[in-house]
Parts: structure tokens; sequence; C-alpha cells
């Protein structure tokens, strides 16, 4: 068989040959006959005696070109140079074997489809043209030395078309040309391999390989340093957050000296703390956390930190308010209070206020502690007199706050006796400054103006901030303390009454037990006085849906039944303010009617609040937290729910017969 020009199309190089002395001076003479004739215009087809042999220039070959090929190629002169000493491939890997493996593919399926085309590639060309041409007889291939080719031909395709029925036009014959000078340049070239063993030639892709990867780490490999899914690496996580990548975990001499190292490893090992920032080395020497410094980036209180935490700068905050009667009895379970079903998520920080507080105070934060479980510890508590406060945070934020401050003011004329008054606490959580007050104002149903006089002393005596900068002291007044600070949130037992007979609210209850009451909040005092603003200047409450709080009897759900029959009122409530507008958001404003133990029932609200970043130029508080309260109120909260699963173990292992 032949190709269309001429060549003899051979098949994994399994051929033997036989030469003679005399048959190649007989052959160089007929090849001088062909020559001759080609000089006299024949255009006909190339056979495999018309080639030139091995010693022929370049420029002798080309006279043996068709006319017409010679006007539309162009060779350059080509000079003969010794064959490479032969190096060992490397073995091909998984993707180069599957691109051989779809080349092949193709190519039998272009040489089924296109009968003029022959199914050999430029890359088989090459391979026939670099072995010396054969004089002899060549044996036949065996079966195993053509499947191992790297081309497959079959025989129908391989079958040479006749050169005067070509279709294409200066292009096609610009393509012949280029094969026919390839060609021969493995015709000059193939004298090197006179006498060896013919060599593959390089078969170059039809089209680019697809990209390497930089990690030369295998799959396998990788999925098993992976340490979670859900924690992405570092190196790009902090590369899109951050702007900056910690290179303290890799060596950067093993990328200097050329070093082959697998990266995974790295990235791997960065991965674990995925969840952390990165630490400079000079923030190490230069930063404390009692004292903060004044840097810009990577502040401890700045943006980063922040949006790290919270990216939509908006915390949760649960305020409640009871006032307990001074009872010794504390309830049950405070779930209901502290952790109430309709949010889906518990809030980052805890304020309870308590009046008429219990005689043991320890007990009460122990209780609060255990309630809320190891999440949260407790970052400051103040007292004065019966008036308690306990500030709680999720344990994961204690770093972001300044020191804690408090401040108490007494409201009754006897100053020995605590049982009136209000009580402040401070703090700067990133650059957001926060006051939060619990008070309990004069009783009487109609001593409202000695309430105004609470609430005016409370206002002007409250001394905060103390060390705490603030935040934006161009908005301050001396003489209003809820001026000097962002968010504002004031609760406690107010004792503003309703003004109306206890037979009318009792009908208007009676008629709307749900959480219609907007007909009782008509005669509501402190809704009154707000909106004239003698009271709470710049404060604002969220819509209540609630029954009133006050006053019950003990251990029921029914209203004052004494002699007295005082009238149901809204005496327990939370109000707040701020410095921008909508910084406050409230989520929810309601009772807990289940916690009995009072002639007051709970109070709590829920807010979203939102923080800006600050600078570390404050105090901070250092991660400090009451541990020895943490650690009791843990104990408690494992010991009872041991106890819990032990009662329903017996429960269910013990049975009961009765005979009747």
């Amino acid at each position: 068989m032949s190709t269309p020009n001429g060549f003899p199309l051979h098949s994994g190089g399994c051929v033997t040959r036989s030469m003679e002395g005399g048959a190649v001076q007989d052959l160089q003479a007929k090849k001088a006959g062909k020559a001759a004739k080609k000089e006299a215009g024949d255009n006909g087809p190339l056979t495999f005696d018309d080639l030139p042999r091995v010693g022929t220039s370049l420029n002798e070959a080309l006279k043996f070109l068709p006319g017409e090929l010679k006007a539309n190629m162009k060779i350059k002169s080509i000079t003969p140079r010794p064959p490479r000493k032969p190096r060992l491939e490397r073995a091909a890997s998984l993707d180069e074997k599957s691109w051989r493996r779809w080349r092949r593919f193709r190519t039998s399926q272009e040489s089924l489809t296109d009968p003029n085309e022959t199914s050999s590639s430029n890359g088989s060309l090459q391979e026939a043209s670099l072995s010396t041409p054969v004089r002899g007889r060549a044996s036949p291939c065996p079966q195993r030395c053509q499947q191992s080719s790297l081309h497959s031909c079959s025989p129908d395709a391989s079958e040479a078309s006749p050169a005067g029925k070509s279709r294409g036009g200066p292009s096609e014959l610009g393509k012949r040309a280029s094969e026919i000078s390839s060609a021969f340049g493995g015709l000059l070239r193939g004298k090197a391999f006179t006498g060896g063993k013919p060599r593959l030639a390089q078969i170059m892709p039809a089209r680019p390989l697809p990209p390497v990867e930089l990690n030369v780490a295998s799959q396998a490999l990788r999925t098993a340093n992976r340490i979670d899914s859900d924690c992405v690496d570092y190196q790009h996580y902090s590369q899109h957050k951050f702007g900056r990548v910690s290179s303290s975990l890799s060596d950067t001499r093993l990328h200097g000296n050329g070093v082959v190292y697998d990266s995974c490893s790295t990235d791997s090992m960065k991965s674990t703390f995925s969840l952390l920032t990165p630490i400079r080395s000079k923030d190490v020497r230069s930063r404390s956390y009692l004292e903060g410094s004044l840097l810009a980036s990577g502040a401890l209180l700045g943006a980063e930190e922040l949006s790290r935490y919270f990216p939509d700068r908006n915390i949760g905050i649960f305020v409640a308010t009871w006032n307990m009667q001074g009872q010794k009895e504390l309830p049950i379970n405070l779930d209901d209070l502290l952790l109430p079903t309709d949010p889906d998520y518990a809030q980052d920080m805890y304020i309870i206020g308590v009046q008429e507080g219990c005689p043991d105070r320890r007990e009460w934060e122990i209780r609060l502690q255990e309630t809320l479980g190891p999440h949260y510890v407790m970052l400051y508590s103040a007292a004065h007199g019966v008036l308690y406060m306990s500030v709680f945070i999720r344990r994961d934020l204690i770093w972001f706050c300044s020191e804690v401050e408090y401040a108490t003011v007494t409201t009754r004329i006897v100053s020995q006796i605590k049982t009136k008054g209000a009580l402040g606490i401070c703090f700067t959580f990133f650059g957001t400054s926060f006051l939060f007050i619990t008070s309990h104002f004069t009783s009487g149903d109609s001593k409202v103006n000695e309430r105004k006089l609470d609430y005016n002393k409370t206002i002007q005596a409250l001394t905060l901030p103390k060390n705490v900068p603030d935040t934006n002291p161009y908005r301050s007044s001396s003489s209003d303390v809820t001026t000097r600070f962002d968010e504002v949130f004031w609760f406690g037992d107010f004792n503003f009454r309703l003004n109306k007979d206890r037979e009318t609210v009792d009908s208007i209850l009676n008629q709307n037990p749900g959480t219609d009451v907007s007909k009782l909040l008509a005669y509501d005092q402190l809704t009154s006085e707000m909106s004239r603003g003698s009271i709470f200047k710049g404060f604002q409450e969220a819509d209540i849906h609630f029954c009133p709080s006050y006053k019950f009897d003990i251990g029921k759900d029914s209203y004052d039944t004494t002699s007295k029959q005082r009238t149901p009122s809204y005496t327990d409530r939370v109000v707040f303010r701020s410095r921008y507008k909508d910084d406050i958001q409230a989520v929810k404003y309601s009772s807990c009617p289940s916690i009995r133990t009072s002639d007051h029932r709970p109070v709590f609200a829920l807010f979203r609040v939102r923080v800006r970043p600050g600078r570390d130029n404050i105090p901070l508080a250092a991660g400090q937290f009451d541990r020895e309260l943490y650690l009791i109120g843990i104990k408690r909260r494992i010991t009872r729910e041991l106890q819990k699963r032990r009662e329903q173990k017996d429960q269910r292992s013990s049975s009961i017969c009765s005979i009747s």
C-alpha cells in the first residue's frame, strides 16, 4: 500500500531488511532515470522508486516535487545534525493514558467517517519517514505488534487515493507540501539511524492539554489530609476575608531552593486554624490585653474581627426584670424565662435585673449559670441593697469587652434603707458603649410625681462612665447619664399603675383574655407620661401584648384576692434609647406566666442591636469572668441531668401491680 503522496505506509516498525550490494547500484541508476523524467515536466504521482537516496541534499530533493507544489510552499534550508542521545522517558500519567485512548478512538472514528482520508496522522508519517527506506521484502507484522502501535490503522482506510483526484485548492496543496517537506526532512535525518533500531517520533497533541494543578498531591492524599468539609482552607479563606495570610506554617526556604514538596500538607495544617485569626509576631510583642494599642489594622476591636464574628454587625440581647418580693424560694426551672421557645437561637448577651431580690444572692446567680449552661459566663454582677443585676455573655465574646463599671443611686430619704433606687452597669463591646440600669421607683397608685423625681435623680447622680472613654463625647451631657452611651436599656419595677378601678380592669381582661390589651394601655400612667416627655426622654418601648404583671396571688394565676384588691397594672417595664436611629430593634416583648413564686411576673424583651467597630485604646476586661460560679453552675447542671436520667431509668424498670 502507499499514501496519496506515494510513500509506503509502515505500521509498528516490525519490518525486516535485506540489502544486496549490487542492488544498491541498480537502484541509484533507476532513480537517476526517474529524476530525468521529473525534470521533463511529468507531474505524475511519486512512487517509492522516485525517492532520493539518503545522501541527497535538500536542493536536489526539491527537484522531485511537482511544479504546482513548489509555488505553494516555502522550505527553509535545513542543516543535518547528529542525533540526540536517547533519554529515559518518564512513565505516562493517568491523564496522558486517558488522552491517548481518546486519541486512538477519535482517529478510528475519522477514518470510518471519511473514506477519502487516510487513517495515519502526521505523527505516523514522521514515524515512517524516520525509518530507513526498505529495499527488500517486508515480513508481515504479528497481530500483537499491530495492537501495540500508537495509532490503529484499518486496511481499508490505509488505501491511497489517486493523486489526480485531489479535492482541495491551494490550501490543500499547501498542506500536502508541508507533509512532503517534513517527510524529506526525516529522510535527510534518517542517515543517523541507519543500521540502528527505528525510534518512534514524538507525538504532539492536537489540542492543548488541560492545565495541571499546582498542588502535586494526589486526590486521595488531599482527601485523607482534609480536616473537615466545612472548614475552608485558610489560605484561600484569609485572602478573601482578610487579605493577609500567615506564612508561619510553611518554610519558605523550600520554595527558594526548588525542593519538590507536597503543599497539601501545609494547606491541611492551615485548615485546622481556619476559625482563628492569625497572630503576627510583632502583635505578640507589642499588644497588651489589659491596655490596648492604637493599631488601625488588625485591631482586636476593629472591623475585621467584628465582621468575622458578626457579618451583619448585629447582636442579640436578652433583658429581663423581676420583682422577687424577697422570697427565699426560687423557681424550679428558669428555662421558660431565659430560654423562651419562640426564637430559634439563644442570644449573645443576657442581662437580668432583680428588685427585692432573694436573701441568697449567690444562689440566684448559680441558678442563672446552671440554666444558661457552659456556653455563657458571667461577665459581671453588682448589687445595691436588694437590687441585683447580672450580665452573662457568650464565652467566646469576653475578649471584646472593656472593663465593666457600675454605680448606684439611692432614692429614699433615708439612704441606709436600700430598697428603692437604681443600679447601673456599663461597658464597651467592640466600638459600641452599653448602659444597663435597673430601678425600683416609689410605689403607690397616685405617686406619679415621686416616680418622676426618682427618674431625674437617677440620670443626674449615676456617675458613669469612670475610666472607659466615651465613644462620642460631642453628643454627651453631664446632666444626663443616658446621653453618654450609644445604647441604653432601662428596666425594673417602675410602679406606674392603671388609672382605673378594679372592676373596670377586670371586665376588660375578661372581655379580651388574649393579647388585645389596647384598652388597658389607654389608662397606663407611664404611657401617658412618656407621651408628654416628662419622663424617659428619648426612650422607646416595644408594643405590649401581654397581661399586667402585677399583682398576683403567690402560686396562682389570679390577681389580688386579698382585702386590698389592688388593681392589676403594668409595673414591670423595659425601655430603651439609642444615639443612632434604628440601632435597636425590638424582637419580642412579653412576660413569663409560668413563674409564680412572687406577686410579680417576670417581664423580658429580646433586641437586635447594631454594633460598630472600635479601637484598642480602651482598658480591656482581658477575658475576666466569675470562674468559680461557672464551675459550680456546670456541676449543678450535670448533676441534675444525671439525676433526671436515673429517675427515668428507674421508672422504666419498675412495675406496679394492683389487685382489685
